[in-house]
């Protein structure tokens, strides 16, 4: 499989969890002037790692984190990179994250 379709289907195992989303560069929301996705700039495939960059917007991050690890390693079996490390870099924190009464929104499942 091409790396542009494992690329497609971890953009997709991202989005298929509630509170998490591939962190995109800097761009209005529906900027369909690009003439590529967008999305497909969260992830980088090399031969010893797969970087996935996210936007969280619940908390607590470890088990959003689990979660999205075990979204994404089916996705990568059978693949090169299979036995890659597989690193989830959170760079940014959406203020959805917390609530109006200034607490911090939950994880579910």
């Amino acid at each position: 499989m091409a790396a542009e379709d494992i690329i497609d289907k971890i953009i997709g195992a991202v989005e298929g969890i509630a509170g998490l989303r591939p962190a995109t560069p800097i761009v209005r929301e529906n900027a369909t002037w690009w003439p590529w996705d967008a999305r497909k700039y969260a992830v980088d495939l090399t031969e010893d790692a797969v970087q996935v960059r996210v936007v969280a917007a619940v908390l607590p991050l470890p088990p959003l984190l689990d979660l999205a690890g075990a979204a994404i390693e089916p996705v990568l079996a059978g693949t090169p990179w299979e036995r890659a490390t597989l690193r989830l870099v959170v760079t940014e924190l959406d203020a959805a994250a917390f609530t109006e009464d200034g607490t911090v929104g939950q994880v579910t499942s």
